[in-house]
Order: structure tokens, then sequence, then C-alpha cells
């Protein structure tokens, strides 16, 4: 199994998945032309998916959608709440491209099994992904309020996790967002900051070699540096020190990271 983060961060969220049989897609939050160049920059090409799974409706995951299901004649997948969410936001999708991913199921593409549960969000019915094959295990949970003891008990011991590490609380306050905004992001159904995202990830990883990509950072509220500084030092607070197990990666709102093996 290999992944890559296409795209992530507010402006536009996008994580390529694959083994030897089949390809997929999570969320397609940019243009269909920047969705083509990202898979042109690692070697792939969108007419070779078998799906594109979507988490929710908000347009930093959906903005590209209805153009590549369109062009490529992609399968489509989401949960119920979601499709009717959808209706209106991304053209129409035929009927036969439409395909229902309930929220707590798994669907098996060949030795390919996806896991779906859902998130703490402001959207209609949100969830996320979990990738399991020949025992190895990659876990996508961006885009949530809190992490939860039932969502922490569907994504422990992954080996690779996209883990959102969305704000600095500090960042945030004294930021020029209106009120509202900073208070609709450091609520349950909001984005997760540095260090709570780090108390999580500190509650689920195994003793074993993890990968961790942090995601979905705030082009306003976050850095690169701070992210990983936060983290770091909040895990080390757990007894989790960065560089023996746990090895921490950027992701970037523009440039894809590079296709690794879970």
């Amino acid at each position: 199994m290999r992944f890559s983060v296409l795209a992530s961060g507010s402006s536009g969220n996008a994580i390529y998945i694959e083994n030897d049989e089949h390809a997929f897609l999570v969320d397609a939050g940019l243009s269909g032309r920047k969705m083509e160049q990202l898979f042109s920059s690692i070697g792939k090409s969108v007419a070779n998916l078998d799906g594109i799974l979507v988490t929710h409706e908000h347009s930093d995951h959906i903005k590209g959608l209805g153009i590549l299901a369109r062009k490529y004649k992609v399968p489509i997948y989401a949960n119920e709440k979601t499709w009717i969410a959808m209706d209106g936001l991304v053209g129409a999708i035929p009927t036969e491209q439409r395909f229902q991913f309930d929220m707590e199921a798994v669907k098996s593409f060949g030795g390919l099994d996806i896991e779906s549960f859902g998130v703490s969000h402001d959207a209609a019915d949100p969830m996320f992904y979990v990738f399991h094959e020949n025992g190895r295990k990659l876990s996508l949970i961006t885009d949530t309020g809190y992490v939860s003891d039932r969502m922490k008990g569907i994504i422990q011991a992954s080996d690779a996790y996209v883990f959102e590490s969305n704000h600095d609380i500090s960042m945030l306050q004294m930021g020029r967002y209106p009120w509202s905004v900073k208070r609709r992001i450091l609520s349950d159904v909001g984005h997760v900051s540095n260090e709570d995202a780090a108390v999580a990830m500190s509650e689920v990883m195994a003793e074993k070699p993890t990968s961790i990509y942090l995601s979905h950072l705030s082009k306003d509220n976050n850095m690169k540096e701070l992210a990983r500084m936060s983290v770091e030092q909040t895990l080390q607070t757990k007894g989790i020190i960065v560089g023996e197990y746990t090895h921490l990666f950027d992701t970037d709102a523009e440039i894809p990271t590079p296709l690794v093996t879970v």
C-alpha cells in the first residue's frame, strides 16, 4: 500500500492511495486542472482511479469532484447525507457513478479494505477512512473538533497517519478572524489544535515505527515549523521521542508528499 498527500490545507485537500491492484483518491478539493497537475507530479493519472472517496461536502474537499467525475467517469463514494449536501455543489454526476459508502462500514477491493468512521465537524455527516492491507494500516483523520475515544479505538496502532494539526491556539486567538469564526474553529465541530492533536496521537500510537503526516494546517493560524515543534514537544511530555519509533512529516497546500509505502 502506497500513498501521497497531494494537497492539504485550508485551500484544498486530496490524498492518493494505491496498492498493486487498485487506486483511490480521498477528496478532490482543488480545481480539476490542479488535481491533474498534482497527479502528474507523482507520476499517476486520474484516469486510473477506481474511485473517489468523499469525507464531507465543504468546498476545500469537493471543489474538483464533479469535474473529475464527469471527465474520467470515476465512481464516487459518499454517505447518504453527504450526497444530499453535495447536491447543487458538484454538478450532475451520472447515477451509475454514484455509490453509497455508509458510516462505520467496510468496503473491500481485493486485498484492500477501506473502513469509514465518523468525526466531529460542522458538516452534514462527516467521515474519514482507514485503509487496511496485509496487516498494515493507514489512518486519515482531519476536520474534527476533537478526537473521541471511539475514533481513537478505530485508528489505534496504525503504521501511518495523516493527522490534522490545524492551528496554534495563540495565533488563532490573536489573529484577524472574526470572533464567530474563531469560536467555530475552537469548538467541538471545528478543528483540532497542534497540542490537542499531539495528545490524541500519543494515545493511539503503538511502539512500532509510525509515520505521522501533519495535515490541514491553517494558512493564517499555523506554520509548518510551529506545528512540528508543538507536536514534538507535546509528544515528548507523553514519553514519546520523535526520531525513535515516531517520525513526523510535513504536508503542503500545493506540493504533494512523495509516494511512500506503508
